[in-house]
């Protein structure tokens, strides 16, 4: 057998392991060229480096090993292309449920960074870039419903509106007044996603900040107005408010750290 390969020189050849090499044998997938009748030793040659290739580029590619084991004796051109196309769709799935998980953690993670080194107390204008997002349809309250309700309408719809509870959730108020008298429910909800079809322009916005559960803004919208009054500030848009810390990040909803902001212009001054 003085012109073949043992099984580990091989492995070391191919770079595949030898314990591999044995388990592919005894499922029929890759095997040995020949077998040392007395001792039953596997012998390789390097032409079968070839045959390896097929076995490996497969296999690379996460195709099943049974899949590549019938297919290694009646493989044809149609039969590869059939194969590889039904491996592509499954890998373009498997990237974009990729993508989006990267997108929750992305999300995520700038909000609970902004979090940890904002000053809660401070109201400040920020110059800001476009910020991404689903705007959820919106909400219709009668008297006395809190943001419960309409929540729960729209969570029943939530695969037909493409939209993740994964994502960091918030709430959209048309504008000063309606966040000022209406806090705790807004007119639309709205989530942090990238591929959302709404955007948070970018611009000078007013920002501000407090703690506690969802809906519960206590003084906040006051503080913003008193703030825009003392600096000559109008607010001109619509207000976001999204919590840095949620339920993701504190078990304690009376954490929670919410951010509000709105889109502002300087005030003319007349002499």
């Amino acid at each position: 057998m003085s012109d073949y390969l043992s099984i580990q020189e091989f492995s070391k050849l191919s770079g595949i392991e030898s314990s591999t090499l044995r388990y592919w044998d005894e499922i029929g997938l890759f095997t040995p060229l020949e077998r040392n009748p007395e001792n039953n030793y596997r012998y390789y040659s390097t032409v079968q480096l070839i045959a390896l290739n097929f076995v490996t580029s497969l296999s690379d590619l996460e195709i099943p090993l049974k899949t590549i084991a019938a297919l290694r004796e009646e493989r044809d051109p149609e039969n590869l292309l059939l194969l590889l196309e039904k491996q592509e769709k499954r890998m373009d799935m498997e990237m974009r449920d990729l993508r989006r998980r990267y997108s929750i953690i992305h999300a995520r993670r700038e909000l609970i960074n902004s979090g940890v080194k904002v000053d809660e107390s401070v109201i400040s204008v920020k110059e800001r870039d476009d910020v991404a997002m689903y705007l959820w349809p919106r909400n219709e309250y009668e008297q006395g419903d809190s943001f419960i309700k309409p929540l729960s309408e729209h969570l029943a719809l939530l695969s037909e509106q493409s939209i993740s509870l994964s994502f960091p959730v918030g709430g959209y108020f048309d504008d000063m007044d309606s966040f000022s008298n209406t806090h705790g429910i807004p007119d639309h909800f709205i989530s942090i996603d990238p591929v959302g079809t709404h955007t948070q322009k970018a611009g000078d916005y007013l920002i501000g900040y407090t703690r506690g559960y969802y809906g519960d803004l206590k003084d906040l919208p006051a503080r913003m107005k008193t703030y825009a009054e003392e600096h000559s500030i109008n607010l001109t848009g619509p207000v976001y408010v999204v919590y840095l810390f949620d339920e993701f990040s504190t078990k304690d909803p009376s954490q929670y750290l919410a951010q509000a902001s709105v889109a502002i212009t300087k005030k003319r001054t007349t002499r």
